[in-house]
C-alpha cells in the first residue's frame, strides 16, 4: 500500500490534446483538464473558439484546433501544429464519437462506414499520430472513450462494433506503446445525464431501473475518471477498461429481476 499522502499535488501533463471537444463532455474534459494548469488543445470538426475562450476567461490555457477524427491527413497537421506551438504532448483523450443506433437490419452500409470511420478509425490515426510526439516528450497518457455498449451485447451493431473494436485497439496500443512510457486506457461510461437524453424520458426511466445506484452518471463523474486516467495517480494502470456505470453491466439484470420481485433473493 502506498504510504503517499492524499494532500499530495496530483500532477498532470503540461499538454493534453482533447478530440470532440467543442462541446457536450468533451469541453467538460477541456474546462477541468485547464483549471488544473494544463495547456489544452481543442479539437473538433465543429467550432472550438467558444471553449478556448471561455477556457481562457476562467483563467486557463487552450488552442482551438479543426479536426476531422476520420482524416489521417488532419491528425498529422494538428501534431504539427501542438509540435510547432508547444514543443511537446503528454496526453491524448479520444473523446469524438458519433451514434447512429439503429437495429440491425435498418443499418445502411452507409451508415456503418461512418459510425466506424469515426468511432473506431478516428482513435487509431489520432494515436499513430501522436506516438512519435508524445514520445519524445518523455511519454504519457492516452484515454479513449468508448461505452458500455463495447463490453456488454447492443442492439445497434454500428455502434456496439466500434465501441468494442476501440476496446481491443485500447489493449493493442496499451502494449505497443509501453516501451515509450505511453499509458492507453479506455474508459465506459453507461447512461449519463446530458442533453443526448433530452426527450428520450421512456428511454432513461427503463435504463435507471436496471442501474444498482439508481440514477444516471453525472457527467462530471465520468470527466474525474478521465482526470485520474491523465494523472500521476495512475502510473502503472494500462490497457485496463474502467466502467463508469453505477453497477449497469454488472449487476443491472439480476438488480431489476430483484427488485421487480419485491426483493425476493435466490
Amino acid at each position: 500500500m502506498s504510504d503517499a499522502s492524499s494532500t499530495e499535488t496530483v500532477r498532470y501533463p503540461a499538454v493534453v490534446l482533447v478530440t470532440g471537444a467543442a462541446g457536450g463532455m468533451g469541453a467538460g474534459h477541456a474546462r477541468a483538464l485547464a483549471a488544473r494548469g494544463v495547456h489544452v488543445c481543442v479539437a473538433d470538426v465543429a467550432d472550438t473558439a467558444p471553449v478556448v475562450a471561455r477556457i481562457r476567461a476562467e483563467g486557463g490555457s487552450a488552442s482551438g484546433h479543426t479536426l476531422d477524427v476520420a482524416d489521417p491527413g488532419a491528425w498529422a497537421r494538428v501534431v504539427a501544429e501542438i509540435r510547432d506551438a508547444r514543443g511537446e504532448l503528454g496526453g491524448l483523450v479520444n473523446n469524438a464519437g458519433i451514434s447512429r443506433r439503429l437495429e440491425f437490419l435498418d443499418t445502411s452500409d452507409e451508415v456503418w462506414e461512418r459510425v466506424m470511420r469515426v468511432n473506431l478509425f478516428g482513435p487509431f490515426y489520432g494515436m499513430k499520430a501522436v506516438a512519435g510526439l508524445m514520445r519524445d516528450s518523455g511519454g504519457g497518457s492516452i484515454v479513449n472513450i468508448s461505452s458500455i455498449a463495447g463490453q456488454i451485447g447492443y442492439f445497434s451493431p454500428a455502434y456496439s462494433s466500434s465501441k468494442w473494436g476501440l476496446t481491443g485497439l485500447s489493449k493493442s496500443a496499451a502494449g505497443a506503446f509501453a516501451k515509450w512510457g505511453i499509458r492507453v486506457n479506455s474508459v465506459h461510461p453507461g447512461l449519463v445525464d446530458t442533453p443526448l437524453l433530452d426527450g428520450a424520458d421512456a428511454f432513461v426511466a427503463s435504463a435507471v431501473a436496471s442501474v444498482p445506484a439508481g440514477r444516471t452518471a453525472r457527467p462530471e463523474e465520468v470527466t474525474d475518471v478521465v482526470l485520474h486516467l491523465l494523472s500521476d495517480r495512475s502510473t502503472y494502470l494500462t490497457g485496463s477498461e474502467v466502467t463508469v456505470d453505477g453497477g449497469l453491466t454488472s449487476n443491472g439484470l439480476y438488480h431489476r429481476i430483484v427488485a421487480e420481485s419485491g426483493g425476493a433473493r435466490a
